[in-house]
C-alpha cells in the first residue's frame, strides 16, 4: 500500500515514523503491532521540527517504515502534555519498550540530546493510541 492509499483511507490523517534509526523505527513498531506499546510521546517542539502536526484525540494516523512504507494505521486515543521530570511508572510501562522509569529517562535523556532538546522541564507530549489498521 502507498502513502497516498493509506491517507486516501484515513480523511484528515497524516503521517509519522517513530524513531529516530531505521532500528529504533522497526523496533518500535513491532511493539506496537504485538500490543505492548499503546503510549508513546515526545517533545512537543520535535513535532514542528518535523513539519507534523501535534496528535488529536480521535484523529487516525499513518505509521510509516523507516523507507515511508505505510505500516499502521493508530487512532489517538488520548494526549496529555507534561514535563519530561513528570513521567510516571504506568506510563512508562505502556511505552513498551523501557524497563522501567529510569531506562525511559535515560533513553530520552539521549533521544532528545541527539535532537539538542533535553532538559528536565522540556515539554513532552504523551498520546496514548489504539491500532486501527495494520497494512504490513
Amino acid at each position: 500500500m502507498t502513502l497516498a492509499q493509506a491517507l486516501a483511507l484515513y480523511p484528515g490523517s497524516g503521517s509519522f515514523r517513530f524513531g529516530d534509526s531505521r532500528a529504533l523505527n522497526a523496533q518500535i513498531l513491532d511493539l506496537v503491532r504485538q500490543g505492548r506499546k499503546t503510549v508513546t510521546c515526545d517533545a512537543v517542539t520535535n513535532f514542528a521540527s518535523r513539519g507534523e502536526p501535534l496528535p488529536v484525540p480521535g484523529r487516525v494516523d499513518i505509521a510509516l517504515d523507516w523507507d515511508s512504507v505505510p505500516v499502521l494505521a493508530i487512532r489517538t486515543v488520548d494526549v496529555t502534555r507534561m514535563p519530561f521530570s513528570a513521567m510516571t511508572e504506568d506510563l512508562v510501562t505502556d511505552q513498551g519498550e523501557f524497563s522501567d522509569l529510569d531506562d525511559w529517562r535515560a533513553g530520552y535523556r539521549a533521544y532528545l540530546s541527539r535532537a539538542g532538546l533535553f532538559s528536565p522541564d522540556v515539554e513532552m507530549l504523551v498520546e496514548r493510541f489504539t491500532v486501527v489498521e495494520v497494512f504490513a
